[in-house]
């Protein structure tokens, strides 16, 4: 049986880059699909009917035609465009280090509906959330998780003991947290206090919307993010 020559999707639109005088070729993140990029044919122009649907940081309902190198976006319909991010400058900014992220970590056409679905998520609590560096640490060790990465918080990565309360250290080419004792034979690992670790801990196993519920102080914030 053919390939249908039609095919809809939502999406959430992670880029726009410019091609020739009018189109842009657009990489979107879809829930059944994952990443995939696609030209919008006269986007630029004034009056195209799909341009506003096909903003970074919108999601739509979309209808693609199969292409022989990129498919082609041939209607959109906006599904939210997540305006209440978009009112607050920090807010944008971190909405975007968001879609970069997912960008950079992701390949082309490999379905991965948990990562759309925290994308989808991260995005709509943004506009509302008190802690916006919270939103993002939840957003950085759960994107790690669906993609198989995600660093060891109970047990040091080297020995495999368990960790205790106490000042440990956090190794990035070592996949985790690793003791006191092991990271002396480590460069330069990262000093990560008790409460950090609780935190991130925390972070890992739990929603977006208990997060929102923490409140925690700008140092305690500052370590977390280095």
């Amino acid at each position: 049986m053919a390939k249908p020559r039609m095919y809809k999707t939502e999406a959430i639109v992670l880029k726009r880059i410019n091609l020739g005088e009018a189109d842009s070729i657009i990489t979107l993140y879809t829930p059944n699909l994952g990443k995939i990029r696609a030209v919008a044919k006269g986007v630029r122009r004034p009056k195209s009917k799909i341009g506003g649907h096909l903003d970074v940081l919108t999601q739509s309902a979309l209808l693609l035609a199969h292409g022989r190198n990129l498919d082609i976006i041939t209607q959109g319909q906006t599904i939210d465009g997540f305006q209440a991010c978009k009112n607050d400058l920090y807010r944008i900014s971190c909405a975007i280090y968001i879609v970069e992220l997912i960008d950079q970590f992701t390949v082309e056409q490999v379905e991965n509906y948990a990562i759309y679905s925290l994308l989808k998520s991260v995005l709509c609590r943004l506009g509302e959330v008190r802690n916006c560096d919270l939103a993002l640490r939840h957003f950085e060790l759960h994107i790690l998780n669906h993609l198989g990465y995600r660093p060891e918080l109970y047990n040091c990565t080297l020995c495999k003991t368990a960790l205790q309360p106490q000042k440990n250290y956090f190794g990035t080419g070592d996949g985790g947290v690793i003791c006191p004792e092991c990271a002396e034979s480590r460069p330069a690992p990262y000093p990560l206090s008790v409460n950090a670790l609780k935190v991130l801990r925390f972070i890992a196993e739990n929603d977006g919307i208990t997060i929102n519920r923490l409140k925690i102080d700008a140092g305690l914030l500052r370590e977390m993010e280095q």
